[in-house]
């Protein structure tokens, strides 16, 4: 059985790695809007991809799918003008 200077010792840990990974999510959140301002300078532009994500002009506003795990984002490229 552990020790209780051991058991907040791997519960430390495990705060820590958790706060790691939510920065992580945040840091690869706010990476998204990159692809939406390439949109942004295409006006003409409905629809667009960058391999990753595809995102949409609508009457409602910008929508974009989410990225795939292992995605590698390329230059992006117009789906509908």
């Amino acid at each position: 059985m552990m020790e209780r200077t051991e058991f907040f010792a791997v519960l430390m840990a495990a705060i820590i790695a958790l706060v790691i990974v939510a920065f992580a999510v945040i840091a690869a959140a706010s990476a998204l809007p990159q692809s939406e301002g390439q949109a942004v300078r295409e006006p003409t532009c409905s629809e667009w991809t960058d391999g990753c994500i595809v995102c949409a002009r609508s009457a409602q506003g910008l929508a974009c799918s989410t990225p795939g795990i292992a995605c590698v984002p390329r230059a992006p490229r117009c789906l509908k003008p």
